[in-house]
């Protein structure tokens, strides 16, 4: 059986033999094994990547940028064998999972403007003959603790910019579609990365325990679970780190009484349903201002549903493909059969779908449940599935309160035609990213990406300027030169000094 390695300097000979299974979700059977290390495998990367670092840290900001141009170029023309193994291991279509690569290589391209990115800041005269200036250096080796449901994106989120301001990285991918996260370390070293500067390594709990205890690890980026980000962030504060930590999500869209209906029954369909619903940014969650509203919603979603292709990952005419492990279909038609206890009203049932030829593989058909309650803990929790939930709103302040007041703040979306409605709902919605017509408001990669909440644990998030900022740290200078006599002239004395 096909055995998935580490990607670290030297091999893995001596490695603890601990493997874990590679599904395939289409299929319902297993695929490959991983290799699964712990803290001593750990630490022969971490001495791997001291090794490496200072001399990339070295290396002109604009040599760096050359290798992830180069490392993107590579990308692009590995696409479809990337897509296809990416979608083999995870179950998401080879749309969805191209989809999944080119939002990583959105950050790869804005990780090629370092050069400017990393220019400091410089007051000439700011005393007698002093100067004051700011320099950004690398916080030396960082790490990515990344989850199953983008595993080409997010790693790529966090090394791209940690790699292009001079640090090492080494990623521990999830475990369950691990090939791909590889796959990029060796097209980085491809590129022309030194040996160190990007490692693999894979493992359970013991290697993330390990990664959140190294000393010389100096910043952690995490993905995954509110509960887990949070012992993320706690564990790996306590031991001096800095840490960014994403979590959960319920993201709410608010469809107003004059939202062009066609419109928002198209972006839920996507938004709700595509790639099975297993990405943090779904809107599994839509509220209808007023009865009229989800009448006039309900009646354009049946059809729409209806006619939602279900397929194997490699179904060219599939909209979205299986969930990633039978353990988590059990979850999600779970969270249904909850919901319904509760006293919501299942309008459309994906429980115990099968495909015809893939009976084993793990399917959920879409999902649509009206007269969801905020009070159910069906709606209060992530199902992470094609789960569509309908949570009625009288008005315009009980809806923009459902987004507020709900333990996640990730992101949230509101259709309407009415500017300031809008304008109001972005001002005051206590959530982290907004959509204003857009059901899945994830920033551009020059802008950054974060939610309010439990949905992130740490004050910096990713890409963008603060993803600089995250894997940099400043340092400030302020210098005197001598005018030439030998007394060095006149004593300059900070004016909060006696």
């Amino acid at each position: 059986m096909r055995l998935i390695d580490h990607h670290i300097v030297g091999g893995t000979a001596g490695a603890t033999g601990r493997r874990s299974p590679v599904l395939n979700p289409s299929a319902g059977e297993v695929q490959a094994e991983v290799a699964l290390g712990d803290a001593a495998l750990l630490a022969r990367a971490v001495a791997a990547a001291q090794a490496a670092q200072p001399g990339w840290a070295a290396t002109n900001p604009q040599r760096r940028a050359r290798v992830m141009f180069e490392f993107k170029r590579l990308v692009e023309d590995n696409m479809q064998s990337l897509a296809e193994l990416l979608a083999s291991e995870h179950g998401k279509v080879i749309a969805d999972a191209k989809g999944d690569i080119q939002r990583g290589l959105d950050v790869i391209e804005f990780a090629c403007g370092v050069p400017h990115l990393l220019k400091g800041e410089y007051t000439q005269g700011a005393g007698p003959g002093i100067d004051v200036y700011s320099m950004r250096q690398p916080v030396g080796i960082g790490a990515g603790i990344t989850p199953f449901n983008f595993p080409a994106m997010i790693p790529m989120w966090m090394f791209g910019v940690a790699i292009a301001c001079g640090n090492a990285f080494i990623l521990k991918p999830s475990e369950r579609d691990p090939s791909v996260p590889v796959r990029l370390c060796e097209l980085m070293l491809e590129a022309g990365a030194p040996e160190g500067i990007l490692q693999c390594v894979h493992g359970d709990k013991e290697m993330v325990d390990a990664v959140l205890d190294h000393p010389a690890i100096g910043a952690i980026s995490f993905v995954g679970s509110s509960d887990i980000a949070n012992y993320v962030y706690e564990r790996g504060a306590r031991n001096g780190k800095r840490v960014q930590a994403m979590g959960g999500a319920k993201n709410h869209g608010i469809v107003m009484p004059d939202a062009d209906m066609d419109q928002v029954v198209r972006d839920l369909s996507g938004a709700a349903f595509g790639s099975a619903g297993e990405r943090c940014m779904a809107l599994p969650v839509v509220v209808p201002v007023g009865e009229g509203t989800a009448e006039r919603l309900i009646e354009k979603l049946l059809p729409e549903i209806e006619s939602l292709r279900l397929g194997i990952s490699s179904d060219p005419d599939a909209h979205y493909g299986p969930v990633v492990t039978a353990d988590h279909k059990v979850r999600v038609e779970g969270w249904i059969a909850k919901c319904e206890e509760e006293g919501g009203k299942i309008l459309v049932d994906g429980r115990g779908f099968t495909l015809q030829g893939h009976e084993k593989g793990f399917f959920v058909g879409p999902t649509l449940i009206d007269h969801v309650t905020p009070d159910m803990e069906s709606y209060k929790n992530e199902i992470f599935g094609p789960v569509l939930q309908i949570v009625r709103a009288p008005d315009f302040e009980a809806a923009l309160a459902l987004p507020s007041k709900h333990q996640y703040g990730n992101g949230v979306a509101i259709f309407t035609r009415n500017g300031h409605a809008a304008r109001e709902f972005a001002a005051r919605v206590n959530v982290g990213m907004v959509g204003i017509n857009v059901p899945i408001p994830v920033p551009v990669a020059y802008h950054t990406f974060g939610g309010w909440k439990r949905s992130a644990f740490g004050d910096t998030n990713q890409h963008g300027m603060e993803g600089i900022k995250f894997w940099t740290k400043i340092k400030t200078i302020t210098a005197k030169w001598p005018d030439g006599s030998l007394d060095g002239g006149n004593a300059f004395v900070i004016p909060t000094m006696a």
